[in-house]
C-alpha cells in the first residue's frame, strides 16, 4: 500500500512528462545535439531512472512500515 501511494504520482508524472515531451519535440529539436527527438533508448533509459528513483525511495518508508506493530501503531494514533 505505501508502495502504491509513492508510486502512482510517480506514474503519472511519467506519463505526463512523455506526452510533453513528445508533443514539444519541433521545440526542443534544437537543443539536442546528436541525438534524435524521437529517440526511443533515450526515453525508455530516461524512464527507467525515474521509475527506479521513485521505487527505492518509496521502498524504504514501505519497509519501515512493515517492521511496526500494528498494536503499537494504532495506540499511538
Amino acid at each position: 500500500m505505501v508502495l502504491r501511494q509513492g508510486l502512482r504520482p510517480t506514474g503519472i508524472g511519467i506519463g505526463i512528462g512523455l506526452a510533453g515531451a513528445i508533443a514539444l519535440t519541433r521545440y526542443i529539436e534544437g537543443l539536442l545535439n546528436g541525438v534524435t527527438p524521437l529517440d526511443p533508448l533515450t526515453y525508455v533509459a530516461t524512464v527507467a531512472l525515474f521509475a527506479a528513483v521513485a521505487s527505492s525511495a518509496s521502498f524504504l518508508p514501505a519497509r519501515r512500515a512493515t517492521r511496526i506493530d500494528p498494536m503499537t501503531a494504532l495506540r499511538y494514533e
